[in-house]
């Protein structure tokens, strides 16, 4: 939650990396096994909404670009883990991703519009736009290498 005076203004949540994301994996170099090694270095954006009654420019890239400098060391200090590269997921029918563009988030390619639920893959139909974040000069080589 970010606040301005007190008052929330944008709530932003992160989480586990999606298990297959073709576009990621190939951006990465990432084959089968060194994905199973590995995904747990990637965090997901999975939420990200700037209140409807606040109107500050160029809020939503600070707020992402707040968060990029100090995920690393929470998500280390929380869970132990290393984390080198974020990930999200931009719904293309509904947002143009501009504030993830005005991070310099980098747009890697789509999704299929489907969906794992439990074992079954269910088509939803949806696709996004597949949008990741390097947090290191080095991210290929300590997601291909390992930790």
């Amino acid at each position: 939650m970010a606040f301005l005076e007190e008052r929330p203004v944008a709530c932003i949540g992160w989480g586990s990396a999606a298990w297959s994301v073709k576009s990621r994996d190939a951006f990465i170099g990432w084959d089968k096994p060194t994905k199973e090694k590995n995904l747990p270095c990637i965090v997901n954006n999975t939420r990200f909404l700037i209140l409807p009654w606040i109107s500050i420019k160029c809020l939503a890239s600070k707020l992402l670009a707040m968060n990029a400098r100090r995920i690393a060391d929470d998500w280390m200090a929380v869970y132990q883990q290393p984390v080198y590269l974020l990930e999200t997921f931009v719904e293309r029918d509904r947002f143009l991703g501009t504030c993830y563009k005005a991070a310099n988030w980098i747009r890697v390619g789509q999704t299929k519009g489907t969906a794992k639920r439990g074992h079954d893959h269910l088509v939803h139909g949806l696709i996004k736009d597949v949008y990741l974040y390097p947090l290191r000069k080095d991210f290929r080589e300590k997601l291909i290498e390992g930790s």
